[in-house]
């Protein structure tokens, strides 16, 4: 039986694809200064397309869907606020497997 990732783990994960694949072109220290709480839409390093393309990251790696009424400013602040919202619909869809609702 497969458990549902932890936060921190979906925190580890999510900031390695930013890290990767948003900021990839940038030097040093701008890279290293991201954190848990960088906030990602006010420096624009989540955008319209960036933010569909970490969706789908998000689809491929933890296998949830996120809702559109939870693509908010709220939930995509920063990489603790992203990681929250998958860990808490990652362990739903996990319970739901469990009783046969997925």
């Amino acid at each position: 039986m497969t458990i549902a990732p932890t936060e921190g783990e979906v925190l580890d994960q999510i900031s390695d694809y930013v890290r990767r694949e948003f900021l990839g072109e940038l030097e040093g220290d701008e890279v290293s200064d991201l954190d848990a709480s960088t906030p990602l839409l006010q420096l624009g390093i989540l955008n319209s397309q960036n933010t569909g393309r970490l969706l789908a990251f998000i689809l491929q790696e933890f296998e949830v869907a996120v809702p559109p009424t939870r693509i908010t400013g709220t939930h995509f602040q920063d990489l603790k606020s992203i990681a929250a919202l998958v860990a808490e619909l990652n362990v739903a869809h996990f319970v739901a497997g469990l009783f046969g609702r997925t």
